[in-house]
């Protein structure tokens, strides 16, 4: 049990780092261009950098109007930092709590299962944290879907008044790579499912399994213990009864005795 533990930790702490190490230290842009009509206007590498936590109303950046010098300041459009922030939240928790049990598993099993208090509280923390990797999974995906429509180039360029105007070329550079949020939420969903079948392991640590264990077995043992009684009695009723019984379907050895001397008196007599 203890291996077994022990490796299952360790895929908890990783899996942790790797979620919130994907999404808290991530930082991407993407790369616009505006080609005026008049060139000397025109912008050709419009950079918008933005990161982790998301805050993309915050992220400002300036655009070529075509109309003389004046410039646009624009701002992205959307906030993820709620989403983001729990989910990295989390993972940070998870790892801890994971390590912290990882210690006290291996130093201080004796403390830990001392009045069963010790398996109780990591039952009911990793059914907690099962919850808590669900929700916050399932939150930072739509938020990441947010982050990504918001941060799309096509997106962008409607926000900016140039590139309304046809006779103007707008176009995007590049766009921002999105794999490395793509797998934190993919690993968000991974320590869910590894938390969640964890429960089942450390439940059989707690008090209650072993408790429904006696209480399911005590009726058997009842119930084996009333046959084996029961069949007892009836081998002794049976074989009581059928000595009476075979004792008393014939006469006794002195009535027999007694009615063959019947014949011979009177044969005498004769």
């Amino acid at each position: 049990d203890t291996e077994r533990y022990i490796r299952d930790d360790k895929f908890l702490k990783l899996f942790a780092i790797f979620a919130f190490a994907t999404c808290g230290g991530y930082s991407g842009g993407l790369r616009l261009s505006v080609d005026c009509v008049n060139k000397t206007e025109s912008n050709l590498s419009i950079d918008i950098a933005f990161a982790y936590p998301f805050r993309l109303h915050q992220v400002t950046f300036e655009v070529p109007t075509c109309e003389g010098k004046e410039r646009q300041k624009l701002a992205l459009t959307g906030d993820s930092s709620s989403s983001a922030e729990f989910f990295v939240t989390v993972a940070v928790f998870a790892f801890l709590y994971s390590l912290a049990a990882t210690v006290v598993y291996i130093f201080f099993q004796n403390k830990y299962r001392e009045n069963n208090r010790g398996p109780l509280i990591d039952f009911i923390v990793t059914v907690v944290f099962s919850f808590l990797w669900l929700v916050g999974s399932s939150a930072w995906a739509k938020g990441l879907s947010d982050v990504k429509v918001a941060t799309d180039p096509k997106e962008v360029l409607l926000l900016m008044s140039a590139c309304k105007q046809p006779s103007n070329k707008c176009m995007a550079v590049h766009s921002p790579v999105m794999s490395s949020l793509n797998t934190s939420v993919v690993f968000g969903f991974l320590n869910f499912i590894l938390w969640a079948g964890n429960i089942w392991f450390v439940f059989k640590e707690t008090g209650w399994h072993s408790s429904g264990q006696r209480y399911l077995s005590d009726p058997m043992e009842k119930h084996s213990g009333s046959y084996s009684h029961g069949g007892y009695n009836q081998d002794s009723y049976g074989s009581s009864g059928g000595y009476d019984q075979q004792a008393s379907m014939g006469p006794s050895s002195d009535e027999f005795g007694q009615q063959s001397s019947a014949p011979a008196s009177f044969t005498n007599q004769i």
